[in-house]
């Protein structure tokens, strides 16, 4: 049985992560060489791509974290779950959706990413 929650947790570390050698080896754990995350603002294909996506999150949310918005569901070899980006214990300045697409071995394959609120969004 999967651990959609466990997968997701370990997800959004990578994302708060902020040692480059560190948030490389879980983008290295998680994603498969090919992983893809796609966004509105980002289309990021390999490892590559989506640790540079990550370090520039993290530069422009400096001293933000990222956490569960809620309860994780998944079946079969898909994850979704919403997450919040904001300081931590406060209210969070960015809500986001992810539909996580899984191999066998549970490692990411892709990310669908959906933002349902942003800064200056009306």
């Amino acid at each position: 049985m999967t651990d959609y929650t466990g997968i997701a947790q370990r997800y959004l570390a990578a994302w708060n992560e902020t040692d480059p050698a560190a948030r490389r080896a879980l983008v290295d754990e998680l994603y498969t060489v090919d992983g893809r995350y796609v966004d509105p603002l980002v289309d990021a294909e390999g490892r590559d791509a989506i640790d540079a996506t990550l370090a520039a999150v993290q530069a422009q949310f400096a001293g933000m974290v990222f956490t569960l918005g809620g309860s994780v569901d998944g079946h079969h070899d898909v994850a979704r779950f919403t997450w919040n980006l904001g300081p931590a214990g406060a209210e969070p300045i960015v809500v986001g959706f992810d539909v996580v697409a899984l191999t066998e071995d549970g490692r990411i394959r892709q990310v669908h990413g959906f933002l349902d609120k942003v800064p200056g969004q009306a």
